[in-house]
């Protein structure tokens, strides 16, 4: 995203790197939606009731140039990623300031993002699969739960309790688990029961992360397979692969966030897939702000290749699952266009993203399938904290889906 997803916890800024936030080019946080909130209440009577309601979660991102402001200052209010000095007033000038860019960097991919499209063709793809090889859950539904655009993760939860859902299962669209982004949206559902103080019915289990799935590695395996054919046949053996994935600020990684971990993990078993055709480095993109991130930056790591006669690169989002700003703008134009122009790239290509690429579907039905067989709420690995976790919330949010485990046997047995 220049600098798009906060997969960053921008709670490290103190009050300085805030003021220079201000002056900083930033582009906002992608993800996906399924359910207009003003059709929530009319949902139920058109569909059968679901017994199983699947919420795919992510940060979410304005569809049109009109909701850039309104995402903005969803991001900027949030005190649990972006904690400022008087919050409330300085998040609605922080968000104005920064819209004219951002809806200019929008208005180059098309005028939105695309996600919320992608990921209703991945979820309907899903559902229907499951509805097939799991009809003890059936009939399954898919939703979709934003942080900060529309549907909001909370509008989300009261529709999935008209529709009569039993069983509500949070299934992160991060592959890959960082505290600032599937974090961020289980926070939201334990704030949004916490503040209501309402049984409604269902019973919650959490996806947490999948970044060795074999159904996902295979699906990247064969988009950069295809690929490499599309170089030119004489440089198809000198090509180097880039992973990219959203860097993090080291303050969030020295606490003990997995993130860093489980992108290599993902890194590692695709190219075992592939047969380590090629050399390759994961590096790091849309780094905000003054503090150390994870490095090598993508760009760096462009500009360090090609002063080293490495000049074929192949570019692979491996966080990501759909397309979005961080592909389209920074990917596609800021490096592959403009930057690789700049330090004589001879050939830069992308990977194309999952979208709704039939191996990564069949793989989101397997991972919803063996997590329903499982019958556990809460994975072992979500119940552990950080050791050096600074937020509360982090810790109220587990409890809450372990607390989840003895009602989801009795709604899985019926």
């Amino acid at each position: 995203m220049s600098s798009p997803t906060i997969f960053s916890n921008l709670r490290v800024w103190s009050s300085t790197v805030c003021r220079n936030f201000l002056r900083q080019s930033w582009t906002p946080s992608t993800g996906v939606a399924a359910i207009d909130v003003n059709t929530r209440k009319s949902s139920s009577q058109t569909s059968p009731r679901p017994k199983t309601g699947i919420m795919l979660l992510n940060l979410g991102g304005p569809e049109t140039q009109e909701e850039v402001h309104d995402f903005l200052l969803r991001l900027f209010l949030d005190k649990d990623l972006i904690p400022l000095p008087a919050q409330n007033q300085l998040a609605p000038v922080i968000a104005k300031r920064r819209t004219p860019r951002i809806q200019a960097q929008y208005a180059k991919i098309g005028g939105g993002s695309p996600i919320k499209r992608w990921t209703q063709l991945q979820g309907q793809g899903m559902v229907n699969l499951l509805d097939k090889i799991s009809p003890m859950s059936a009939p399954h539904k898919f939703y979709i739960g934003f942080r900060y655009a529309h549907p909001l993760t909370e509008d989300t939860i009261e529709q999935m309790a008209d529709d009569g859902v039993q069983h509500a299962i949070a299934f992160t669209q991060y592959p890959q688990y960082s505290c600032s982004t599937t974090g961020s949206s289980l926070n939201a559902i334990f704030r949004y029961y916490d503040k209501k103080g309402i049984d409604d019915g269902m019973v919650w289990s959490v996806i947490d992360r999948w970044p060795t799935h074999p159904g996902l590695v295979r699906a990247f395996a064969e988009s950069i397979k295809e690929e490499i054919t599309r170089f030119p046949k004489e440089d198809q053996d000198d090509i180097v692969i880039l992973f990219s994935a959203h860097s993090l600020p080291m303050k969030v990684v020295n606490r003990g966030d997995p993130y860093p971990t489980e992108v290599a993990a993902t890194v590692q078993r695709v190219m075992e897939s592939i047969g380590h055709t090629h050399p390759y480095r994961l590096v790091w993109q849309s780094k905000v702000g003054p503090l150390p991130w994870l490095s090598p930056q993508t760009d760096d790591a462009i500009k360090g290749l090609v002063a080293r006669g490495k000049k074929n690169i192949l570019l692979v989002p491996i966080a990501f699952t759909s397309d979005h700003i961080e592909t389209l703008f920074e990917l596609d134009l800021e490096y592959a266009e403009e930057l690789a122009s700049e330090v004589g790239v001879k050939n830069i290509r992308r990977a194309a993203s999952l979208n709704d690429n039939p191996i990564f579907i069949e793989a989101m039905a397997d991972i919803v399938k063996t997590h329903i067989d499982a019958g556990v709420a809460c994975p072992p690995q979500l119940s552990l904290r950080c050791p050096m976790c600074v937020n509360q919330t982090c810790g109220l949010a587990k409890n809450f889906f372990l607390n989840q485990q003895d009602q989801l046997k009795s709604v899985i047995t019926h």
